[in-house]
């Protein structure tokens, strides 16, 4: 198994789908029924849970309220952001999320601190808003799950109006050296389990090439298992 993972994480394919295709084709079948399932009614609830602890709520508190004008928010999930927008400060809010299983989570969250948002079933790669909509976007625990990183921020930047504002908290890619080994020797499996989560993606990085500049990104480790838990947080703009 440790060889197949080592295998795996070097050619980025995933541990699960190659042990799947070497099985009989029925167990393949009502295995991936399972896993259909398994995101379909299970997963929403674990994302809200694991990502509505104390540690990331408190991240969140710290960015969200930064939150101004027309504002977008990417992977609005389960609403779990809502209770921190100052609602003086926030004109509208759109919420851009694929997964309609999650809506009603945040429809729930969104009316239990009288909140108005106009959700939106999309991807970020493809944005359905025009150039210049948004004074803000905000982005938490996100980036690690969008299949083309680099094409969500560029559509980010085509509808951020000029000298508009990118607020992010994300966890990524560890500074230490064993962590980071870590990070990229379990990332195959962990991100099938974990709804097309990445533990090793470079924020700084992805953030440098789509054009972004930020002057007062922060970092640390959140308690918890250290592979999921450094944290980049602040606002850039382009």
């Amino acid at each position: 198994m440790y060889f197949l993972i080592e295998i795996d994480a070097k050619n980025n394919c995933c541990v699960i789908y190659k042990l799947l295709f070497a099985l009989k084709p029925a167990f393949l079948r009502d295995t991936l029924i399972l896993m259909g399932l398994y995101e379909k009614f299970l997963l929403p609830k674990l994302v809200h849970f694991t990502c509505g602890q104390s540690p990331n709520m408190r991240q969140r508190e710290k960015v969200v309220p930064l939150a101004n004008g027309r504002v977008l928010e990417i992977g609005i999930g389960s609403g779990l952001n809502i209770p921190f927008y100052d609602v003086r400060n926030v004109k509208h809010l759109w919420g851009l999320d694929p997964s309609a299983e999650m809506w009603s989570i945040a429809r729930n969250n969104a009316a239990d601190h009288h909140m108005d948002v106009e959700f939106l079933l999309s991807d970020a790669e493809s944005i359905p808003l025009d150039n210049n909509s948004a004074d803000t976007v905000l982005i938490t625990y996100t980036m690690c799950t969008i299949g083309e990183v680099h094409s969500a921020l560029d559509e980010i930047r085509r509808v951020l109006k000029p000298g508009g504002r990118l607020i992010f908290c994300e966890h990524g890619a560890a500074p230490d050296k064993h962590v980071l080994r870590w990070q990229n020797r379990i990332n195959p499996i962990w991100r099938k389990l974990a709804g097309g989560c990445n533990l090793n993606r470079p924020v700084p990085l992805l953030l440098e090439r789509s054009g972004f500049k930020s002057t007062d990104m922060q970092t640390m480790y959140l308690p918890g298992w250290k592979p999921a838990t450094f944290n980049y947080w602040g606002t850039a703009r382009y």
